[in-house]
C-alpha cells in the first residue's frame, strides 16, 4: 500500500472493518446467543452506538491526526525504534503489532488500578448486558486519553502505517469479537483462546465479582494474562449465572446516554480498583 492511498483511504478502512465485523458478530448473537439478555436491547444499542458516533468526532476534533498520519510523521522525523534500525518489512509488522498490543494490555491494567481512572472506564464495565456494543462503549475522556498513549508508543516504536493500521484493524475487529453475546463449541473456544481473546475469556472481565473483575485484560492476544498471572479461565458462577456489571449503576435508567456521560462524576469509585486487592 502506497503512503498516499493509505491517508486518503484509512477512515474508510477502518469503518469498514469495523461495520463488517459487527454487523456479522450481532447476526450470530441472535442465532447463537451465549446469555440472556435482561436490559432493553432498544436502549442500549442507542446509548452504546451514540458513544461511538461522539467518540469518532472527539477524537477527530481534539486529536486530529490520526495514528497512521502520525506513523507517517514519525517516519519522516525517524522517530522509533523501527526507524533507527533496519528490520525485515514482515518481522517489524509481526514485531510492531505485539508490542502495541502489550501497552494497551498495559494501558488496560493502569486503568483498572488507577482510581482516577477507574472512574472513566468503569462506564465500559456499568453495561448490564454483554454483546458486541458493549466493545465499543468507552467513555469519550478514556478515548481521548487512549488515543494519546497510542500516539506515545507509535512515537517510540516507530512502528510503520502499514502496521499501525493493520493493528488498528485487527483491535477493533477482536473487541467486536470478544465482547459478543455468542456462544462457541467449548472445544473450539479452548482452541481459539490460545491465541486470540474469545467471547468467554474475556466476559470473565465484566463479571461483577471484583476478583473476576481483575483478570483477563487482553482485548487482543491471550498470552499476557497468562504470562503476568491475571488469567482466570471461567467464572465462579457460569456464564449463565454470572453477574454482569458492577454493584452500582445497576438501574436501567443508569444504561441511559446521559447518565453513563456523567457516571465518572457519580458516586464513590467503588471497589473494583485491582490496588484494593483485599479479596481472598
Amino acid at each position: 500500500m502506497t503512503g498516499e492511498f493509505l491517508l486518503e483511504h484509512e477512515p474508510v478502512i477502518r469503518l469498514s472493518a469495523f461495520f463488517g465485523i459487527f454487523a456479522i458478530m450481532a447476526a450470530v448473537e441472535l442465532i447463537a446467543p451465549r446469555r440472556t439478555l435482561t436490559v432493553s436491547k432498544g436502549l442500549r444499542w442507542f446509548s452504546n452506538l451514540s458513544i461511538v458516533a461522539l467518540n469518532t468526532v472527539l477524537g477527530r476534533l481534539i486529536l486530529p491526526m490520526a495514528p497512521v498520519a502520525f506513523a507517517y510523521l514519525c517516519a519522516e522525523k525517524g522517530w522509533g525504534l523501527f526507524n533507527l534500525t533496519d528490520w525485515p518489512g514482515w518481522l517489524e509488522l509481526v514485531v510492531a503489532v505485539i508490542l502495541m498490543d502489550f501497552a494497551i494490555w498495559l494501558q488496560h491494567v493502569m486503568v483498572h488500578a488507577i482510581p482516577m481512572l477507574w472512574r472513566l472506564h468503569r462506564m465500559h464495565h456499568a453495561d448490564l448486558d454483554y454483546d458486541v456494543t458493549t466493545g465499543a462503549r468507552f467513555h469519550p475522556i478514556e478515548i481521548i486519553l487512549s488515543l494519546g498513549i497510542k500516539l506515545c508508543v507509535i512515537a517510540l516504536l516507530g512502528a510503520s502505517p502499514v502496521a499501525v493500521l493493520a493493528f488498528e484493524v485487527l483491535l477493533n475487529a477482536t473487541a467486536m469479537f470478544n465482547h459478543s453475546n455468542v456462544r462457541l463449541p467449548l472445544g473450539l473456544d479452548a482452541v481459539l483462546r490460545l491465541l486470540v481473546v474469545t467471547p468467554d475469556m474475556h466476559r470473565v472481565h465484566h463479571s461483577a465479582i471484583p476478583r473476576e473483575c481483575n483478570s483477563n485484560f487482553g482485548f487482543n492476544l491471550p498470552w499476557w494474562d497468562r504470562l503476568f498471572g491475571t488469567y482466570i479461565a471461567q467464572p465462579e458462577l457460569g456464564h449463565e449465572g454470572m453477574t454482569i456489571g458492577l454493584d452500582m449503576f445497576r438501574e436501567e435508567r443508569d444504561e441511559r446516554l446521559d447518565q453513563m456521560l456523567i457516571q465518572p462524576f457519580r458516586q464513590a469509585k467503588g471497589e473494583y480498583a485491582i490496588n484494593r486487592r483485599d479479596w481472598d
